[in-house]
């Protein structure tokens, strides 16, 4: 433990992530930023790979794993749950238009995606019912209040 009981970097679970910028598109954060906000949603650590694709990539990607033809924000891709591990995929065209259109910072607008997907590779999910969606909800809230980011919702 560090200075006042709070634990330090060396008091905290692995977190192996691997950031990865597939496209040209301007404005995705820096590894570091990635960093800061997979570890604050992922506490126990875990094993990530955030890649941030264009507009092509992210709908095929959707299109082949969901059945869904077009590109959205996030899509995630867990491999294991003990510890957490797997792939996050992060559109940066349609996060920046979403940013735009919802009247957002964009840097705040990918916090919440990066977190909001670091969520449910670890099993949360808002799909199967209000109480799940409120737990979700209420748990990226928490966490974007520490970067001091608005309620999302």
């Amino acid at each position: 433990m560090t200075k006042g009981g709070r634990p330090g970097a060396a008091d905290q679970a692995p977190l192996h992530l691997a950031v990865q910028y597939a496209c040209d598109d301007p404005g995705p954060p820096s590894r570091p930023q990635v960093r800061r906000w997979v570890r604050a949603a992922a506490p126990g650590g875990g094993e990530f790979t955030v890649r941030f694709v264009g507009e092509a990539e992210g709908r095929a990607l959707n299109r082949d794993f969901r059945d869904r033809d077009y590109a959205t924000n996030v899509l995630s891709f867990p491999y294991a749950d003990d510890p957490p591990a797997g792939d996050l995929v992060v559109c940066l065209p349609v996060v920046d238009r979403e940013a735009r259109a919802q009247r957002k910072a964009l840097r705040d607008h990918f916090a919440h995606m990066i977190v909001h997907g670091i969520l449910h590779l670890q099993g949360y999910d808002h799909e199967t019912g209000p109480e799940d969606a409120e737990r979700m909800e209420a748990r990226e809230r928490e966490i974007l209040a520490a970067f001091r980011i608005a309620d999302p919702y």
